[in-house]
């Protein structure tokens, strides 16, 4: 796990996921969001048709990754582990979000910061979960199944990148 104690970097890092919640919560960026996932589609872990609402979309994410990561009867107790706390970062994201719908309209912009703080800090906290269960199931995968994992995160990592230049122009 990578800890950010440089307070510039933590502060870049904050602002990059700020930005990245406010992309995902603007309406707005629905549209782009969609043909970017689509543009590429083979590598990233999202799924290319538009995302059901809810926990459907994490089922379609649990799926996908069972599919492509060919995850092995050996394997499925690391599996299970880790698409239960999948499930639950999911729900907590879910949870949060029906919030802020909810309370929208009467949110002062300090509202508004603050809940994009608890977006964050859901998130945040839903990544220091995934951590230890992908770890120790990527710890049992092959080299084939490693090397798949590898190109799906990376190029989720790359349709996040280009979401955020997307947003900044």
């Amino acid at each position: 796990m990578v800890l950010f104690t440089h307070p510039t970097v933590r502060a870049a890092s904050a602002a990059v996921t700020l930005l990245g919640a406010i992309a995902l919560a603007s309406p707005s960026f629905a549209a782009s969001e969609q043909v970017l996932a689509q543009a590429d589609s083979q590598q990233a872990m999202a799924s290319t048709e538009a995302e059901p609402a809810g926990g459907t979309a994490v089922e379609a994410r649990i799926k996908d990754l069972h599919k492509r990561l060919h995850i092995t009867e050996a394997q499925k107790p690391q599996w299970d582990n880790l698409i239960q706390v999948m499930r639950e970062n999911a729900q907590a994201m879910t949870d949060l979000q029906k919030e802020r719908a909810a309370d929208a309209q009467s949110m002062s912009a300090v509202d508004v910061i603050k809940s994009y703080e608890s977006v964050i800090a859901a998130h945040e906290d839903g990544m220091k979960k995934f951590v230890p269960p992908f770890e120790a199931l990527y710890n049992t995968m092959s080299d084939a199944q490693k090397k798949t994992a590898d190109s799906l995160f990376r190029s989720r990592e790359k349709v996040s990148a280009a979401k955020q230049t997307a947003a900044s122009k």
